[in-house]
């Protein structure tokens, strides 16, 4: 059985929590925080809500040719991203893919036949990613980037039912305290 962790996009890999994709602008440490993944072991696997599609304030288009620039950027030496997803509904669309729903990862575990017990979602919204990591049965980590210290403090009713396994300042040092972890 293999792993993966799944990632957020904006606010935990680069840019802001909630702006539009078409800005998005990798952090610096991006890049080694995937590459270490991989060396232990996980598929990366990205899953972004992008709610703004279906709102008709962003076209697909330009969130495919943000998520192409983006799949550029960190594959461009070695594949360190193994899949790119996104639910393009707005709330009311009653879909299974928007997080903190578990469609998404449903679909990876049995398309990568994943152990999800080994698995984690990281991201900077404990309302959407770990709500979903409970819900899905995996690890579930908080970074403190983009939305996630505002996630946690300001806005921490919005998951109060739920815990972090993991809170880290960004997602290179959640990583490292994930692999620590499992040593």
């Amino acid at each position: 059985m293999k792993k993966a962790i799944f990632w957020d996009l904006q606010g935990t890999l680069g840019g802001e929590a909630v702006a539009d994709i078409d800005s998005f602008v990798p952090y610096e440490f991006s890049k080694d925080a995937l590459s270490l993944a991989k060396d232990n072991g996980y598929m990366n696997i990205i899953i972004t809500n992008q709610s703004k599609i279906a709102k008709g304030l962003v076209t697909f288009e330009a969130y495919e040719k943000t998520k192409n620039q983006t799949l550029e950027y960190f594959n461009s030496k070695r594949t360190l991203i193994d899949e790119f997803l996104c639910c393009p509904h707005q709330s009311g669309d009653n879909c299974s893919c928007k997080k903190p729903k578990t469609g998404l990862i449903q679909k990876c575990v049995k398309k990568y036949a994943l152990d999800i017990g080994e698995c984690f979602a990281i991201g900077d919204m404990g309302k959407n990613e770990i709500v979903m990591a409970r819900n899905a049965g995996c690890g579930g980590v908080l970074v403190l980037t983009g939305g996630g210290i505002g996630s946690l403090y300001e806005f921490r009713h919005t998951w109060k039912d739920f815990e972090a396994d993991i809170i880290a300042e960004n997602a290179l040092e959640a990583v490292k305290i994930i692999i620590k972890g499992k040593q």
